[in-house]
């Protein structure tokens, strides 16, 4: 039993994953993520009565995505799992919104995901995603970029382009990409259910060595803000 947070965009979503049951809080709360989640995560483990305790582990949106958003996500996840003496599970964000994409029906599992998350300052994170199983699984590692070096060299024809950073539709090549979804944000949900996966292959670590991946060097960014 996991649960799983994320907020590395304007969305903030709480999900508690036993089994193959998935209760899930989402939220679309633009600055709002500080005072949101942490409640989020009581109304979610209250309506499934189950305890911090009784979980196995955490899993949480590791980015990339809003710095803002990373840094509330995962002070709240190694709050709590300090408290409750437990490990975490980082989750790529850019896979997760591929996860959502498939969980939303948006995309099936014979299809690929070119996954892109707008960056601001007028790049875009994107990465190559398949699925496995029923799982997203990210080809050739994650991105940041202008919209125009987004790469379509190692992906078929049928491949769908999910998430905000497709808002630059039109400075990216469409050659290959079959239909558009940019509306499409990362879920907990589907954090959980990735979380899961990589939970059960030994692929977490103490709160402690928690870190999340800005992609952006974020000396650079703040003087720019």
């Amino acid at each position: 039993m996991l649960l799983a947070l994320d907020s590395s965009t304007e969305a903030c979503s709480v999900a508690l994953i036993n089994g193959d049951e998935v209760t899930e809080q989402f939220l679309l709360t633009p600055r709002e993520h500080t005072q949101r989640l942490l409640p989020m995560v009581d109304e979610v483990l209250a309506e499934a009565g189950i305890s911090l305790t009784q979980l196995d582990a955490i899993a949480y949106g590791r980015g990339p995505g809003s710095f803002t958003g990373l840094r509330i996500c995962l002070g709240a996840v190694q709050g709590l799992a300090f408290g409750a003496d437990l490990p975490v599970v980082p989750v790529s964000s850019l896979v997760a919104l591929a996860q959502t994409a498939l969980d939303k029906g948006a995309v099936n599992t014979e299809q690929s995901v070119l996954a892109a998350l707008d960056a601001r300052m007028d790049e875009v994170y994107w990465a190559h995603c398949h699925f496995q199983q029923g799982l997203a699984v990210i080809a050739g590692g994650e991105h940041l970029s202008a919209p125009e070096q987004v790469s379509l060299e190692t992906i078929n024809k049928d491949t769908l382009g999910v998430g905000s950073g497709w808002h630059y539709s039109a400075r990216i090549s469409l050659e290959k990409i079959q239909s558009i979804h940019n509306d499409v944000l990362p879920s907990a949900g589907s954090v959980a259910k990735l979380g899961l996966n990589h939970f059960s292959k030994g692929e977490f670590c103490q709160a402690d060595q928690a870190v999340p991946v800005y992609l952006r060097d974020e000396v650079a960014w703040q003087k720019q803000s």
